[in-house]
């Protein structure tokens, strides 16, 4: 191959990247690096949004969020403690199910697709769905049989809206997780378990001693993205409560949007933004360290 064809191929693969990844290079950059490096210049002002006068503030928008911001601390503990129980029960579930459509089921198929499909419902029409369930329906499956689960003002209290976001978010994602488990679950060599049978374990051994550790990659991936899911809810907030009753059930995300689109006040909103983006990111960070130093190869 002499060097004229050499540098033909050569010009003609950088011509298909450049056709073929250039485009979606290209709306990435516009649509996700450019703001997110923009927002790193606006989170030291305190412009408006609107206004084409940006007063640069240097420090004291993070100054204010740490030192004075209560209600911005009053969402970090309400998203922290919600990511908490919503994660362990989201992959609980998740677990299960696929743990129980792993067996030897007639309609398991069937029941995959029927635990999966919530997850294709978008967040805010999901989010209308169940108000109108908390409100209208369960009110009026309680007043024909009295049942104090039904009763109860799901909406209407700190306590009950916190476990009524739960509930939904269970709801909508844990049958993305089945699909992941399921998958990680059916890789598991067959013959790993039937020697754990032979040495004599019993199924609660079997399960968390051979099949746990061999799908612990796919426990990584689940872990990671339900922290970033819960850590982010924005939708299932705003759809149910609006953060209420008075800002208790106002997460993170929601926060930072009434800051920066009602306060108007764009630049403390992206500092908030830049500030919460750190502390996901070590959190997830530190997560997938430690469950990655968990994994072993079959």
């Amino acid at each position: 191959m002499n060097m004229s064809t050499s540098r033909k191929r050569a010009v003609s693969e950088w011509v298909q990247q450049f056709v073929f990844v250039g485009p979606a290079t290209f709306f990435f950059a516009l649509i996700v690096v450019i703001p997110f490096l923009l927002s790193f210049y606006y989170g030291f002002t305190s412009w408006d949004g609107v206004t084409s006068a940006v007063k640069w503030v240097g420090l004291e928008n993070y100054k204010y969020i740490i030192m004075e911001d209560e209600g911005f601390r009053a969402s970090f503990w309400f998203t922290a403690k919600f990511m908490i129980v919503a994660v362990v029960l989201t992959n609980t579930v998740g677990f299960l199910l696929a743990l129980l459509l792993t067996q030897p089921m007639k309609m398991r198929n069937l029941l995959r697709t029927v635990f999966f499909m919530p997850n294709v419902i978008g967040g805010l029409l999901l989010g209308f769905i169940w108000l109108f369930i908390f409100v209208k329906g369960f009110a009026a499956i309680g007043d024909m049989t009295n049942i104090p689960f039904f009763q109860l003002p799901w909406l209407g209290t700190a306590s009950t809206a916190f476990w009524g976001i739960v509930i939904v978010s269970v709801w909508q994602f844990a049958g993305y997780l089945m699909i992941i488990y399921i998958a990680a679950m059916l890789n598991v060599p067959s013959d790993v378990i039937e020697a754990a049978k032979i040495d004599g374990a019993n199924r609660l051994q079997t399960l968390w001693n051979v099949i746990v550790p061999l799908i612990m990659p796919a426990i990584t991936v689940c872990l990671f993205l339900t922290i970033s899911w819960f850590f982010k809810v924005f939708d299932l907030n705003l759809s149910l409560t609006k953060g209420g009753p008075f800002s208790s059930t106002e997460s993170v995300a929601l926060n930072i949007y009434y800051e920066a689109f009602r306060n108007n006040r764009l630049g403390l909103g992206t500092a908030k933004a830049l500030l919460f983006f750190i502390i996901v990111a070590l959190i997830t960070m530190f997560q997938v360290y430690f469950t990655k130093k968990r994994e072993v190869e079959a």
